[in-house]
């Protein structure tokens, strides 16, 4: 899965876009080095606005480039930087280390905007399935601790709920591009045998927070066909019951990644605009 997981090189692509990429690399998890990128348009001037993106891969594979081409329309269209991390993947680096991975990486980025010519007003915290897990709690340990203030968060078909206990669990067990099986195997491989216990952190399985107030604007969005349908639901009906601001988009028809595996759908180009359209709201805000 690792391998067939890598993203492909990125040299043409970024070209083609007119994107410059500056590699960087700062303290993660316990001072241990941790490698980011920062994408920019070669057009872009002065401060822009900045989104911090956790990469898909189940907490287990991929890299800080998967998945990118769908949100490198964030800044050749809507002129926004997007700094993604090379977050630490488990079983090797159980949790904590992802999501403080992720943390240390945000807080580099406050500390860095002037340099990077970057809106410390206009941040924003992104991810896909295991990335939109790590987005929200990335937002709930910026919440908490006085972090840098987000102006948004998107949750793509995000990986919430380690006690997969949720009825679309149940529903798609031996079916989809990522069943029951494979996400226990996921969070197996970040908790080990305190997966489903008391223990677990909020900050690494959002669903388990308690209190989903004073949060960023949320864009929320996951198939009616897939694993995640339940535990993003219950997810924006928490902030709503919290007095927070919540997009939720569920998608009739829409399997786990669709917009990723299937762009050329009409779902998928709906997931997809969606998406963009309420991203450019927020930054443009």
């Amino acid at each position: 899965m690792r391998t067939s997981y890598a993203s492909p090189p990125l040299g043409d692509l970024l070209r083609d876009r007119g994107i410059e990429r500056q590699d960087h690399t700062c303290r993660g998890h316990q001072g241990d080095p941790l490698e980011l990128s920062v994408l920019r348009h070669r057009a872009a001037t002065g401060r822009v606005p900045v989104v911090v993106y956790a990469h898909s891969g189940g907490l287990m594979f991929g890299d800080r480039f998967s998945g990118i081409d769908l949100v490198l329309d964030w800044v050749d269209e809507l002129g926004a930087a997007l700094m993604t991390v090379e977050y630490r993947l488990a079983p090797e680096c159980p949790d904590p280390y992802g999501r403080e991975d992720m943390y240390q990486a945000l807080l580099w980025l406050a500390d860095h905007a002037e340099q990077l010519q970057v809106r410390t007003d206009r941040i924003m915290v992104a991810g896909a399935s295991a990335g939109g897990g790590l987005a929200a709690g990335l937002a709930l340990a910026a919440r908490d601790r006085s972090g840098p203030s987000l102006c948004g968060q998107v949750l793509d078909y995000p990986m919430l709920d380690d006690r997969c206990s949720t009825p679309s669990t149940s529903q798609f067990d031996g079916v989809g591009v990522w069943d029951r099986i494979s996400n226990i195997t996921g969070w197996d491989a970040l908790l080990g045998d305190a997966r489903g216990s008391t223990t677990v952190s909020h900050y690494a399985a959002p669903s388990r927070a308690t209190n989903l107030a004073d949060l960023p604007p949320a864009f929320i969005d996951v198939g009616a066909a897939e694993i995640f349908r339940d535990e993003a639901i219950d997810y924006a009906n928490g902030i709503w019951r919290a007095g927070g601001d919540a997009e939720l988009h569920v998608w009739s028809g829409a399997f786990h990644a669709c917009d990723i595996f299937a762009p050329h759908t009409t779902v998928g180009r709906s997931m997809i605009a969606a998406r963009n359209s309420w991203v450019e709201k927020i930054l443009a805000d």
